[in-house]
C-alpha cells in the first residue's frame, strides 16, 4: 500500500484477517461490490495455521454460494464416530478447509491493494486504524475481527488440540473422517487428572491424513510433546507410522459456560467500531464450531455494507446479544461437562449424544437446536445423576481470564 492510498478514505477497514476477518471481506466483494475496503493482518498470511470444518447441512445456498470459490475437501459418504460403547456410521456430508487454501484464494480474489499484511493495528477508532509503523488508514466503517480475549467476564473450560497432517507412503484406504473417535485414554496429557478426549481423523487424499488429538480440560495447558506423542502412538496402532509431516495446527479455545456478555462486551467495546468473529462472542460456547456462524454475520455486513459505522456497530452489538441469549442452551450443557460429570467420565455425555438422530446432531453443531431436540437430549437415562446436574446448573465456572494458550515445552 503507498502512501497515497494510505492516507485516503476506504469505506470499510477490517482488522484481523482469520476466518471472520475475511469471510467479511469476500462477502463484500462479492455482494458490495462497490464497496472499498481494506483487510488487516498482523502476520504473514490470512486465517493463521487452522483447519475448518461444517456439516453440508450447516449452510444454506447463501452461504454455500459464498464459499463456493474456496477449494475445499469433500466427503459425500458422512463421517464416523467411536466411543467405548459402539461405532456409528451417520450419513451426513462433510467439508473441511484448511487455512492456507483460504489464503490462496482470497489474495487471487480479492483486489489487488485491498490486503495488508504484516501490520498491527496500534490503535482503532471509529474513524480508521492506526498501525504499529506509523500509518493511519481512514475509514467510514471499521470492524474489529481481532482474536477473543479472555476476561474475567466469561466462564467456562478449555477445549485443547493439537493436529498434523501426513503423507502416508500407502494409501491409507479411509472413506470417511472420523469426526470423533472417543475410544482412546480418557486421562488428560499433562497428568492431570481426567477429561474428555478424542482423536480426529481426515483422509485429505489418498495418501494424505490429518490427525488431530483434542480433549476439554478445566485448564488451557497445551503440552505438545505429549500430545505429538499420542498422535504417534495412534497412528502406529493404525498402521500411519511410515509418513512425512506436511503440516500441523495447534490451539486453545474457551468453551463457555456462562458470565456476564454485557460486561464484556463493555469490555471489548470501542465506540462506533463494530465487533465480529470470536472477540464478538460469535462462537458455538460448546464446541468453538465458527463457520456457520461467520458466514451468516458476513452476508449480513455485505447486506448493510452502505451503513455508517456507528450503525454496523450497533448492528453488530445486537446480533451478538441475540446469538448469546439463544445459546444459553449449549453453555447449560458445558456446565453438566464440567461441573456434574467426573473428567474421566465426560465421554459419557457424548457417547449418549452421538446415539440420538442424525438431523439433531447436526442442528446441535449449527447451534441451530429446537425445543424437542433439547429435550430429547436431556430427557430419558442421563449420563450424569440429577443431584450433581441440578448443582451445575447453578455454578458459574472458573473465569476465562488466564492466557488462552498455556504450553509446555516440547
Amino acid at each position: 500500500m503507498s502512501d497515497s492510498e494510505q492516507d485516503a478514505m476506504t469505506d470499510v477497514a477490517i482488522v484481523g484477517g482469520g476466518l471472520a476477518g475475511g469471510l467479511i471481506a469476500l462477502a463484500l466483494n462479492r455482494h458490495a461490490p462497490d464497496t472499498r475496503f481494506v483487510l488487516i493482518e498482523a502476520g504473514k498470511v490470512l486465517g493463521g495455521n487452522h483447519r475448518w470444518s461444517w456439516f453440508e447441512s450447516d449452510l444454506d445456498a447463501a452461504g454455500k454460494e459464498l464459499l463456493s470459490p474456496l477449494r475445499q475437501t469433500e466427503w459425500h459418504k458422512g463421517y464416523e464416530v467411536r466411543f467405548p460403547k459402539y461405532r456409528r456410521k451417520l450419513d451426513t456430508g462433510y467439508r473441511s478447509m484448511s487455512s492456507g487454501d483460504f489464503h490462496e484464494a482470497l489474495s487471487r480474489i480479492l483486489p489487488e491493494g485491498s490486503l495488508v499484511f504484516n501490520r498491527k493495528a496500534s490503535a482503532i477508532d471509529a474513524r480508521g486504524v492506526d498501525l504499529d509503523d506509523g500509518t493511519r488508514i481512514k475509514a467510514r466503517t471499521v470492524i474489529d475481527c481481532r482474536s477473543f480475549t479472555p476476561s474475567e467476564h466469561l466462564r467456562g473450560g478449555w477445549q485443547v488440540f493439537l493436529g498434523r497432517q501426513m503423507r502416508l507412503d500407502k494409501p491409507h484406504g479411509i472413506e470417511r473422517p472420523m469426526i470423533m473417535d472417543a475410544s482412546v485414554d480418557q486421562v488428560a496429557p499433562h497428568g492431570n487428572g481426567g477429561a474428555y478426549r478424542f482423536v480426529y481423523v481426515l483422509p485429505l487424499g489418498a495418501h494424505d491424513v490429518f490427525v488431530e488429538d483434542t480433549y476439554y480440560a478445566d485448564d488451557p495447558m497445551l503440552d505438545r510433546g505429549a500430545l505429538s506423542a499420542r498422535i504417534d502412538q495412534y497412528c502406529h496402532q493404525h498402521g500411519w507410522q511410515k509418513g512425512v509431516p506436511v503440516g500441523h495446527e495447534a490451539g486453545v479455545l474457551p468453551v463457555l459456560t456462562g458470565g456476564d456478555f454485557s460486561a464484556y462486551q463493555n469490555e471489548v467495546r470501542i465506540d462506533g467500531v463494530a465487533v465480529a468473529g470470536a472477540r464478538g462472542g460469535f462462537v458455538h460456547p460448546l464446541t468453538s464450531y465458527t463457520i456457520p456462524i461467520a458466514v451468516e454475520n458476513a452476508l449480513a455486513i455485505a447486506a448493510e455494507a452502505d451503513l455508517p459505522g456507528a450503525q454496523l456497530a450497533a448492528m453488530m452489538e445486537a446480533r451478538a446479544r441475540k446469538h448469546w441469549r439463544s445459546t444459553g442452551y449449549y453453555r447449560l450443557l458445558g456446565r453438566f461437562l464440567f461441573f456434574a460429570a467426573d473428567p474421566e467420565r465426560r465421554v459419557n455425555i457424548f457417547q449418549r449424544f452421538y446415539g440420538l438422530r442424525p438431523r439433531l446432531i447436526e442442528r446441535f453443531y449449527a447451534a441451530r437446536s429446537s425445543s424437542f431436540d433439547k429435550v430429547r437430549v436431556l430427557w430419558g437415562n442421563p449420563p450424569v445423576s440429577i443431584h450433581r446436574a441440578i448443582a451445575a446448573m447453578f455454578k458459574r465456572g472458573k473465569p476465562l481470564k488466564t492466557p488462552t494458550q498455556t504450553e509446555t515445552p516440547a
